[in-house]
């Protein structure tokens, strides 16, 4: 195993790694094994600076979009690709008594996290501490901001007018995850309007609901979990995990 070590001495670096980070941008730091020499290659930006130094940008593409760091040959040297991938972003609809717990708890995880809800009394500083709040109906908030491959969305608001809206717009984007509170029957009406509302069943069968993996938990703790992790199982691809048999409403 080699370990290499080394400091990063340029701020203009630094900048840039820490602005990707923040865009939730796919970008490498690329390092040179023996002069140190440091270059930062965003995924899908031309560089010419990467041929100078002998780097083909097509493998490097290959090796962001693995995200598994490792050396790169180039000649008679090496260098050495640290990828950075984007966190991914956690949509949550509803400020209600499990947002209040799945927020921080998704924070912790990593997630970039942003509270959607119209209704002003609900989604307020006081309950949502620390947490980007968005005061606009889902719809309207998509327009803005909209869903990309490492976004999901929950959907927890307990008010079909507001979650149809955001099942609606996130089942029209590649968000990586669609999930939303309610019991089977809960559901089944739901399915009804959205059918209603011109989705397809292929886009339907995207929701995941019941919501959460079954762990066998009712609390909104238990939920919150459950949520997180099958956001997390589903990202990481097929596995033996299992839904819920029932869930309140």
């Amino acid at each position: 195993m080699i370990v290499l070590i080394c400091a990063l001495v340029d701020r203009t670096v630094v900048t840039d790694l820490y602005r990707c980070q923040q865009q939730r941008k796919l970008v490498a730091l690329l390092i040179h094994c023996e002069n140190a020499e440091q270059v930062v290659f965003i995924a899908g930006k031309k560089d010419a600076s990467l041929r100078a130094v002998g780097l083909d940008p097509t493998q490097l593409h290959e090796r962001l979009l693995s995200g598994v760091s490792g050396t790169i040959p180039v000649g008679a040297g090496q260098w050495f690709c640290r990828v950075f991938m984007p966190s991914l972003r956690l949509v949550v609809i509803g400020a209600v008594h499990i947002s209040q717990v799945l927020v921080p708890m998704a924070r912790l995880a990593g997630f970039h996290v942003t509270l959607v809800d119209p209704r002003i009394a609900f989604a307020t500083a006081t309950r949502f501490v620390d947490t980007r709040i968005v005061r606009q109906w889902p719809d309207r908030y998509f327009e803005n901001e909209p869903l990309d491959a490492d976004t999901a969305v929950v959907s927890l608001s307990h008010d079909s007018k507001i979650d149809d809206l955001a099942l609606i717009a996130a089942l029209k984007s590649p968000a990586c995850y669609v999930g939303a509170l309610g019991s089977r029957k809960t559901h089944a009406r739901r399915l009804s309007r959205l059918e209603d509302a011109g989705m397809t069943p292929a886009a339907l069968a995207r929701i995941h609901a019941p919501i959460g993996l079954d762990l066998g938990g009712r609390s909104a703790s238990d939920i919150a979990i459950a949520i997180l992790a099958e956001i997390v199982s589903v990202r990481s691809g097929p596995g033996p995990v299992s839904k819920p048999k029932e869930q309140h409403d």
